[in-house]
């Protein structure tokens, strides 16, 4: 193993994050920082960007992965990992890491659609028959329904779900700040458990059973409906949801450092390729290639997509509001 592979590999150890095997010495090796479910994602993109650029390189390469939280591989970073490039799910953790000069300043016009490959939406995972006809948000404040997402203090894919539901609240009472507070709060105090991460949030609904409805991105849901079986579970998109960008960049610092500027940018240019947009696609991603979008159109169903900024301002006012300390979250979590 080369002495940077191993300090890679021991600071991702410290932190908790997972890191796939070490390339051999002669491999030039790329490492992506990811978010927490996307592990089999980009276990099925790696391969095929690996052959994609040995074909037209003609040099062989090692992907590494890093994957949890976005926020926590985000700080991994500032702490020294060396990613090349990062795939998260969430703009604002990208941007603290332009923020501190390790990303581009522009970095969301340096690919299209503000360097988003693909996106996805917010729904609801519930069991067999869905016992309790769970189809829209009003259904999640019933005195009998309750929720397992995780943690938006602590997990992107949380703070979505949050603001879904704020979304929803806000058209439904026309911004009465009032109502919307209490829709909040009930919402809140139906969550059964709330888990750090994505994955966590998956073993309590299955595995521990709790819980009526899991809510995690449509790209997940699907995925957990496939993998545990579509006979016992069901998926619902709500028809008005938040549109969830998954922004990727190249890590110019740690890139450089590495020798990997060509590779970094190649492996973020073919997220947007057909081949990609694809695979993207066959995991329950909504894409953006139109030949690829006419192929799985019956896959996703029509939702009205509000954005953060739309909901929230934007994510930097969406972060100060809502979940910094003290915030509106905060707040109404003491007071139900």
């Amino acid at each position: 193993m080369r002495l940077s592979s191993l300090r890679r590999t021991l600071l991702a150890a410290a932190l908790g994050i997972a890191v796939s095997t070490p390339a051999l010495a002669e491999d030039r090796e790329l490492l992506n920082s990811s978010y927490d479910i996307a592990r089999e994602l980009f276990a099925a993109l790696n391969p095929e960007f690996s052959r994609h650029w040995q074909a037209e390189q003609g040099e062989a390469i090692n992907i590494q992965q890093s994957h949890g939280g976005s926020s926590a591989q985000a700080r991994a970073i500032l702490q020294g990992l060396r990613a090349d490039v990062v795939t998260y799910n969430q703009v604002s953790d990208v941007q603290v890491l332009a923020d501190a000069g390790l990303v581009a300043e522009d970095w969301q016009q340096l690919l299209p659609n503000n360097a988003s490959p693909f996106y996805s939406t917010t729904a609801f995972l519930v069991r067999k028959d869905n016992p309790k006809g769970i189809e829209s948000w009003d259904d999640l404040v019933r005195e009998d329904v309750s929720m397992v997402f995780p943690n938006p203090k602590t997990s992107g894919n949380g703070r979505y779900t949050y603001l879904a539901a704020w979304g929803f609240a806000k058209q439904a009472f026309a911004d009465d700040e009032e109502q919307i507070h209490d829709f909040m709060r009930t919402f809140l105090g139906n969550v059964a458990v709330f888990d750090t991460g994505g994955r966590g949030a998956t073993t309590s609904f299955i595995e521990r059973n709790l819980g009526d409805v899991l809510i995690s991105f449509e790209a997940e849901v699907n995925n957990i409906r496939q993998e545990y079986g579509s006979d016992d579970y069901e998926v619902i998109v709500p028809p008005v949801s938040i549109l969830a960008e998954f922004p990727v960049a190249v890590v110019e610092a740690n890139a450089e450092r590495n020798g990997n500027q060509d590779l970094a940018q190649a492996y973020l240019e073919f997220l947007y390729s057909e081949e990609a947009q694809r695979i993207l696609a066959s995991f329950n991603n909504r894409i953006h290639h139109e030949t690829v979008v006419a192929e799985y159109a019956e896959q996703f169903p029509e939702t009205e997509l509000l954005t953060v900024e739309e909901i929230a301002g934007g994510w930097d006012a969406a972060m100060e509001t809502h979940f910094g300390n003290g915030g509106l979250l905060d707040q109404l979590q003491r007071r139900r």
